[in-house]
């Protein structure tokens, strides 16, 4: 009996586990927090790269930094008039004068190749599965899906005012996390999960930019030109951006939201957004909802079995 309440335990430990990182994964939301240093957590390979090569140009950066603050000390001390009345008259040193030529051209080839791969891998679009078209205007999104069967599913998403905010949260409960301020918008831009996703990114006024910081995405929408970007989800949730070029007056009303589900999830949706986008949505709310309360629940029978 005790040899199976112990089994009966490691396999609820190893169940609630694996329960937590999908609630986790469901109720992700990739946005700015009150005081935040450093980068928003990677939600693809490319922001993953980015995060490591910020932190592998910091690490160099301080090197150098330390080294020539040692460096002046060393010539602010050593060779001080008091500590140093004869001060030599040397004026070239041909050992010196290589390596500081020599090495700084090391430091920027060692910084070059891991710069050069990662420009490559963001601007090189690999085999996508769906492309979706986001044009910038003042000052809102607008999004159509370019892909078969998907051509008339299209809609603008607006920025959710403080009372349309408060009206969301107190009609389904919702907290201020989950419908943030200035990033929340009334319509989301929704995408199935590990997925190659091609962005074409335009604008019908002034130059906007589309960027979503936890795919490590940003590029220029500019009139009558179509730039090309791509992503590739991780995990489900909801991720937010901005526009990030100054386009006017609301510059920063515009917000970027990205809710990535599963594809089970995404089919669902495609399915009725064909009709109605607003019914798709509603339908969508229900399914993550559904899973929500299944998650839960079996978070719940996990505990009282583990006791």
């Amino acid at each position: 009996m005790k040899l199976l309440k112990h089994h009966l335990a490691t396999i609820a430990i190893i169940v609630a586990i694996g329960l937590t990182g999908l609630m986790a994964g469901a109720a992700n939301a990739a946005q700015p927090t009150p005081w935040q240093m450093g980068m928003q957590p990677a939600a693809t390979t490319v922001m993953e790269d980015i995060r490591w090569f910020n932190d592998f140009t910091l690490i160099i950066i301080s090197a150098i930094t330390v080294f020539v603050a040692v460096m002046l000390l060393l010539v602010m001390f050593k060779f001080r008039k008091k500590a140093n009345p004869t001060p030599s008259r040397s004026s070239h040193n041909t050992m010196i004068e290589v390596v500081w030529t020599v090495v700084p051209i090391l430091i920027l080839v060692m910084i070059s190749v891991p710069s050069f791969r990662l420009l490559f891998k963001q601007l090189d679009i690999p085999e996508y599965e769906m492309t979706i078209k986001a044009t910038g205007y003042q000052w809102y999104w607008g999004y159509e899906y370019a892909d078969d069967g998907m051509e008339e599913v299209s809609f603008d998403a607006l920025m959710l005012q403080d009372d349309e905010r408060a009206e969301l949260m107190a009609e389904k409960g919702l907290t201020s996390a989950e419908v943030p301020r200035l990033l929340a918008a009334d319509y989301n831009l929704v995408v199935p999960v590990d997925t190659t996703i091609r962005v074409q990114v335009t604008a019908a006024d002034v130059i906007h930019s589309f960027a979503v910081p936890a795919f490590g995405i940003k590029i220029d929408a500019v009139p009558y030109r179509l730039n090309e970007t791509w992503f590739r989800a991780d995990n489900t949730g909801m991720y937010y951006g901005q526009c990030s070029e100054l386009c006017g007056k609301d510059h920063a009303f515009m917000p970027i939201a990205v809710q990535v589900v599963t594809r089970e999830q995404y089919k669902a949706w495609a399915d009725a957004a064909r009709s109605d986008v607003d019914e798709a949505n509603t339908l969508l709310s229900k399914l993550i909802a559904a899973q929500k309360k299944v998650a839960a629940t079996a978070a719940t029978d996990v505990k009282v079995v583990s006791r």
